[in-house]
């Protein structure tokens, strides 16, 4: 019995977090890989992930930014 006091709430508690958490699409690989912030590739990031810049849509075809000219 004495259990179940903790293994309830730490259940509820997991499937809170769970619940909330949010997808994402971007990986701390991304950022470590280009050296650039999230924001160099999406349009906004937080509300939608799937909205790219140049460089983002560049990124999704060759898997690098090597290579890539920004446009002046």
């Amino acid at each position: 019995m004495a259990r179940l006091k903790i293994i309830i709430p730490a259940v509820i508690l997991l499937s809170g977090f769970l619940v909330c958490s949010t997808a994402s699409y971007g990986k701390a690989e991304y950022t470590k890989a280009t050296k650039k912030g999230c924001v160099y590739c999406h349009v906004d990031a937080q509300k939608a992930p799937k909205d790219l810049k140049e460089p983002g849509k560049y990124y999704q075809e060759h898997k690098t930014l090597d290579g890539y000219k920004e446009a002046k």
